[in-house]
């Protein structure tokens, strides 16, 4: 097992955990909050905000605690799919048709973050 890689990976998981944990929280259980802070919640109800945010909470969690009890540790992988999945909803959904561009650099930096965990966590699962 290459152990740099494996470290990196760590870490890419933990911030994902911190990013979409953070995230997560906020929209499923502050979704008022959430509303006032986040243009895109504009003409969505509460329940589609709360399921983005429990959507982001199970990828959260998926991204690292498989890969943590070694149960299952290919689910981290549909995990880090599931969040990549999320940022490419945002971009084409809701960021690029409301010509909100200047959000475009944070999605596509966190959807490349779950990417490296994809192909890094693929290859250490296979070899």
């Amino acid at each position: 097992m290459n152990t740099g890689l494996n470290i990196g990976l760590w870490i890419v998981q933990i911030s994902l955990l911190g990013i979409y944990g953070s995230y997560g929280i906020y929209k499923t259980f502050f979704t008022e909050k959430a509303k006032e802070k986040m243009a895109w919640t504009n003409g969505h109800t509460d329940v589609f905000i709360r399921f983005i945010g429990i959507a982001e909470l199970l990828g959260a969690v998926g991204v690292v605690l498989p890969m943590l009890t070694g149960i299952l540790p290919w689910v981290t992988v549909l995990a880090a799919v599931g969040l990549t999945l999320v940022q490419g909803f945002a971009i084409f959904t809701e960021h690029l048709p409301k010509r909100e561009y200047k959000f475009l650099p944070l999605n596509l930096y966190f959807a490349a973050m779950s990417i490296v965990v994809i192909i890094g966590r693929w290859a250490l699962l296979a070899g």
